[in-house]
């Protein structure tokens, strides 16, 4: 793909500075801008970068003042916000780039499949009996798709995802590489003489629309009803959600959460790294964990957390400071029982 700096303004509604016919062909950091790159400049941090920069076209805010010359080879595009507009281009060219159609060699379709238009699939995927896929989807080699699955329009499936039997997958979502959606709850009868019982998992898991689950997530099935990804929902790397949790709609989890089975997430919240909620329990709407909390029971709306055991975010830093100051309080209580 290659685009003139003059086609970049039209799209991004700017004003060029410099040649409008300056090439570009990918893209970088200004810091490591390279001929015939595009980079952008919206913290002024990295303002000095402008001036030595290789890059070929530079996005730079309307009302930013030079300090000093840039390179001849430097073409401006002034835009309103120039964080935005790239984030635009990055959206553009990754249409670009996902833009595959066609079926690849060596997979397998079921006769009882229907598959939509402009559909890709690439080698050795997988798709089972009765399996519904909506026009436009995308599903990249070596994944395997179970029977009666119902993937939605404009979908994007990266390699290796495993999606088991009866799930539900919306329009518009994205599962990156790994994910395994749908596999049996962790559920276990123990025995009297020792040992356990499998419990068997019968239900399946529902993600809505516009949701983006990441690498090696786990989205297990319910014992019976559905675990539920509800719409705008964002998962980071090695997610673990556990059977029949409802995760409500644009909840973001960070790396390394896991949630126990039958937990009700409400909309709107977030979560830091490594953060562990167990099971039978409902947090609010607008919640906050902070990393590597721990929560252990019913959370209001509208609370920042902090803990293991959870508790207020500002509870636990008074709590931290006194923490911190525990040796020295301890050396003057034996001061003082000396005496």
């Amino acid at each position: 793909m290659e685009f003139t700096a003059e086609q970049i303004a039209g799209l991004l509604n700017g004003d060029v500075e410099g040649n409008p016919e300056t090439m570009v062909n990918t893209l970088s950091k200004i810091e490591e801008g390279a001929l015939n790159s595009l980079s952008f400049l919206s913290n002024l941090a990295y303002e000095e970068h402008l001036y030595t920069t290789d890059a070929s076209v530079v996005i730079v805010n309307k009302d930013l003042t030079l300090k000093k010359a840039i390179k001849s080879s430097c073409t401006l595009v002034r835009v309103d916000d120039a964080y935005q507009a790239f984030t635009k281009l990055l959206e553009v060219y990754n249409q670009f780039r996902n833009n595959k159609t066609g079926i690849e060699k060596q997979t397998f379709i079921a006769e009882s499949a229907t598959v939509g238009d402009e559909i890709y699939l690439g080698a050795f995927a997988y798709i089972s009996d009765n399996v519904i896929i909506g026009n436009n989807v995308k599903i990249y080699p070596q994944t395997f798709i179970g029977e009666n699955v119902k993937i939605g329009n404009n979908t994007l499936i990266y390699a290796g995802v495993k999606i088991y039997h009866d799930c539900v997958i919306g329009d518009n979502c994205i599962i990156h590489a790994g994910a395994v959606i749908g596999s049996d709850g962790f559920g276990f009868a123990p025995k009297k003489e020792g040992g356990f019982d499998k419990i068997p998992q019968i239900g399946n898991v529902i993600i809505e629309d516009d949701v983006e689950i990441g690498p090696n997530n786990c989205i297990d099935r319910a014992t019976m009803g559905s675990t539920v990804i509800k719409k705008g929902v964002k998962t980071d790397n090695l997610v673990h959600i556990a059977h029949n949790v409802v995760v409500g709609e644009n909840t973001v989890l960070a790396g390394q959460t896991g949630i126990s089975g039958s937990s009700k997430i409400g909309k709107n919240c977030m979560t830091g790294g490594q953060v562990g909620i167990t099971g039978h329990i409902t947090i609010g709407d607008n919640v906050k964990i902070a990393g590597q909390s721990g929560v252990s029971k019913n959370i209001k709306d509208d609370q920042i957390l902090q803990g293991s055991p959870a508790f207020s975010y500002t509870d636990y830093m008074r709590s931290y400071a006194s923490f911190k100051n525990l040796p020295s309080i301890v050396n003057r209580i034996n001061e003082l029982e000396n005496k």
